[in-house]
């Protein structure tokens, strides 16, 4: 039995290609009973505090979203089991939102998704002026600018550069954050009108039912028919898990491929480091390589500073490399 007092799924001690082959509908999770309920609780807390009567339906899908016009949020079925977290990590090396700090951080701006439909607030003027308009095609990938001071940051890759619909859920997660000290974090910047609309638009939403309350369930985990190899199939080429091969010379500079070569390399750069995307996929190349620090810690890493220093400069302002949605 688990430690709420369920039993433990037929599949949890598989070995990875055996439970590849599992349907994601035929893993019989429910969100009831897990962590992730729980950080769902304290999302409905930390609503009512804020005296906003909505609260969001939510249920496990392939992923975080809240459908348009639902005031729902969809949350993705691994992080309903650890064995699943660790098959993600395994997959994609990440499981987003496995911890309960980032599966707060997420609640918050798929709940910004979930109000917005609710109240329908796209349709307002001061909205569209604000945010732009909801209607606008959702791009496959973009390209973010790192540098801007019109938009919030809250969760990773600039995501409120991506969308009006993802600005205005950043610039409510922010609101939303409790103990958050948004106008002085965010003084002197443009974003600060944006923080300063959505803290007016929740009080006079304050109490007040959402006129849009239904409670279906896009995607649930019932209707997905697909097998995790599958799924991760999909994933992986979505996401080119595989990573590119532009940063093999310089890693394998700083680092060895050999247990008992000490090369070191030395970089100079003045730039900041504009974005975690680069040393996500740095980090996967290094793995697959199977490289090694070559030396003492500090002064490697005072070599792959250097390097992500300049590569972050080329990666965003020079190639301008698209982020996927």
């Amino acid at each position: 039995m688990t430690a709420r007092g369920r039993a433990a799924p037929r599949w949890e001690d598989w070995p990875r290609e055996r439970l590849l082959d599992v349907r994601i509908r035929d893993l019989g999770l429910t969100l009831e009973g897990t962590w992730v309920e729980g950080c769902v609780e304290d999302l409905y807390r930390e609503l009512e505090k804020r005296e906003i009567a909505l609260r969001p339906h939510c249920w496990l899908s392939d992923e975080w979203f809240s459908p348009r016009n639902v005031p729902g949020i969809a949350i993705p079925f691994y992080l309903a089991h650890p064995r699943l977290i660790r098959l993600e990590r395994s997959m994609v090396l990440e499981a987003e939102g496995s911890s309960r700090v980032e599966c707060m951080r997420i609640l918050r701006h798929e709940a910004g998704h979930a109000i917005q439909h609710g109240y329908r607030l796209h349709r307002r003027p001061a909205y569209q002026r604000l945010f732009g308009k909801s209607s606008t095609r959702y791009p496959t990938s973009y390209r973010p600018n790192p540098a801007s001071r019109q938009f919030v940051q809250h969760l990773r890759a600039y995501y409120a550069q991506a969308h009006p619909d993802e600005d205005f859920a950043e610039t409510f997660a922010v609101w939303m954050q409790p103990r958050a000290r948004w106008r002085k974090r965010y003084h002197g910047w443009g974003a600060l009108k944006k923080l300063e609309y959505v803290d007016a638009l929740m009080e006079e939403l304050r109490g007040e039912r959402p006129p849009v309350r239904t409670r279906v369930r896009v995607a649930p985990i019932s209707q997905l028919s697909a097998t995790l190899r599958s799924y991760y199939d999909e994933k992986r080429a979505f996401y080119a898990v595989d990573f590119p091969s532009t940063y093999d010379r310089e890693l394998c500079r700083v680092f060895s491929t050999s247990a008992h070569r000490a090369l070191v390399a030395r970089w100079t750069g003045e730039s900041e480091f504009t974005i975690d995307q680069l040393l996500h996929d740095m980090i996967g190349r290094s793995r697959l390589l199977k490289l090694r620090v070559p030396g003492p810690d500090e002064r490697v890493l005072l070599d792959f500073a250097g390097m992500l220093a300049v590569r972050s400069v080329h990666f965003l302002y020079r190639r301008r490399e698209s982020i996927p949605l």
